[in-house]
């Protein structure tokens, strides 16, 4: 069934879709592949300004408020309008990108991440709800492929353009490679992008949002900190909780007294909807699993160079953007829910395969692995984006996309403290108990020196050993847990309604 949207007649007349599509995926990359080529150049940035002991903030600091702002700009752009609030994102991006680059010191690269962040948060899920207000449902199974394949495209080359410009230029231009591909999009979307809003007074929710803030900013933090700068188990740790746990509740209480809530949680009553933002939690988590752990596995464990790792979570991002394309025809054929069940069972397929891996297999069945997760997250991600574009109406379609959003990188950052937390706890553990009798010195800090040839050769071959099967160990644990979240996922999707919106 074709449903027009508000608004679409009209404006299929006056917007040009295909270069406000070109606009809206030069927009994705810039933040897509922000993540890829930063972290080829961070042995290079720590080099120049020091402080690694601040390594892990340059990312967190991006994550934490791309996360706290999602679903603000999901909501604004309902009030607004998408042209202008993915304008303000786009430009604080810029904005934070050309900061970084004269960063002096590892604090004010931080600092300037947040900015980056903070208009990063807009980026994404303002981008894919523009797709869903110029496309129909037939049309957005097919566009929605297309965007996904933007993930790929910047995993192949973002390691490479990062490794060009550190070795010839500079690593600055990382983040200033930014501004044209930036200004680009936003020119793209001003001239060829026309939208209808209703001439209305617009009402905000400011408390409501600062609220939100408040209490996803305490969780996050705590998450991001939590086992390394702050103990699990302390004052500040349960303060946190309390704090993140107030505020929440009193965001809830206030958005079910108010007539333009930003989370209207009437949509989460949709069964469709409900099971599509908790299977994104589920899959965020496995996919922060497999994407921050594969690596180390594959380097550490198997012996293989750093552009060998690369390859093996290449080949996730090459499977994603390919089922993203082959979940647009299905949706179209098969609908929603038989698509996204699919997607389910290449997910378990692809846990039992990480479960199996043994470091005498090598990284063509590390790729394998990868592939067969990231065929099974194109499928199911794209499914639950147009199935949600589709249930909901236009007032409402930005802030159910960005929720969807939110809820897997919500799932990420979980995933990264509790995953996080068992490879170290089964590591240490594995040490205690067979690396006392060869070394009482080895610790996690240990398996730093397995990372690189000139560490390597400072261990006896027996401690490199014990370090090898008990990092082995540790990692099948950490995909043994991948594995049960891929289960739980395919469990949910179950109940997605039989019967299409």
């Amino acid at each position: 069934m074709m449903e027009l949207d508000k608004s679409m007649t009209s404006e299929k007349r006056k917007t040009k879709r295909p270069l406000v599509l070109a606009a809206v995926m030069l927009a994705m990359f810039m933040g897509a592949i922000e993540a890829t080529i930063v972290s080829t150049a961070m042995p290079s940035i720590v080099a120049d300004l020091g402080g690694f002991s601040l390594y892990s903030w340059v990312f967190s600091a991006y994550l934490l408020m791309n996360t706290v702002t999602v679903l603000i700009y999901g909501k604004l752009s309902d009030i607004f309008g998408r042209k202008l609030i993915i304008t303000i994102g786009i430009s604080l991006f810029l904005i934070g990108s050309i900061l970084c680059g004269f960063a002096d010191t590892m604090v004010q690269l931080i600092v300037y991440r947040f900015i980056q962040g903070l208009g990063a948060g807009a980026v994404m899920p303002v981008a894919t709800t523009i797709v869903g207000d110029i496309y129909t449902k037939e049309e957005r199974a097919k566009i929605q492929g297309y965007l996904s394949s933007v993930w790929g495209i910047s995993a192949i080359f973002g390691p490479a353009i990062g490794g060009l410009l550190v070795q010839y230029v500079s690593w600055r231009y990382v983040f200033w490679m930014n501004i044209p591909l930036g200004v680009l999009s936003i020119l793209g979307i001003w001239f060829f992008l026309h939208e209808e809003i209703d001439k209305k007074k617009p009402v905000i929710d400011y408390k409501g949002s600062f609220l939100f803030a408040l209490s996803i900013f305490a969780l996050m933090f705590l998450l991001i900190e939590g086992g390394v700068g702050i103990k699990w188990i302390s004052v500040t740790s349960f303060t946190l909780i309390l704090f993140a746990s107030i505020c929440f509740w009193l965001f809830i209480r206030h958005e079910r007294n108010i007539k333009e809530p930003l989370m209207p949680f009437d949509i989460w009553r949709i069964r469709s909807i409900f099971i599509a933002n908790s299977v994104s939690f589920t899959t965020g988590v496995m996919l922060i699993g497999i994407s921050s752990f594969l690596p180390t596995f594959v380097q550490a464990v198997m012996g293989q160079n750093a552009t060998v790792a690369g390859f093996t979570l290449t080949a996730m991002s090459i499977g994603w953007p390919i089922a993203s394309t082959i979940s647009g025809r299905l949706i179209i054929s098969i609908g929603y829910r038989k698509t996204s069940m699919i997607g389910g069972i290449l997910l378990m397929i692809g846990g039992i395969l990480f479960i199996m891996m043994k470091p005498s297999y090598g990284p063509i069945w590390a790729g394998i692995s990868s592939f067969f997760f990231g065929a099974g997250m194109g499928l199911t991600s794209t499914a639950f984006i147009v199935s949600i574009q589709e249930t909901v109406e236009w007032q409402q379609r930005g802030i159910a996309t960005a929720a969807n959003m939110f809820m897997r990188n919500f799932g990420n950052t979980v995933g990264a403290a509790l995953l996080g937390g068992i490879l170290n706890s089964r590591l240490q553990s594995y040490l205690n108990e067979k690396g006392a009798s060869v070394d009482t010195s080895l610790s996690i800090s240990s398996v730093n020196e397995l990372l690189s040839s000139e560490g390597k050769s400072h261990l006896s071959l027996e401690v490199q050993q014990i370090l090898q099967e008990g990092l082995t160990v540790s990692l099948n644990t950490v995909y043994f847990v991948v594995f049960l979240f891929a289960i739980i996922s395919f469990v949910f999707l179950l109940f997605m309604p039989k019967k299409e919106g």
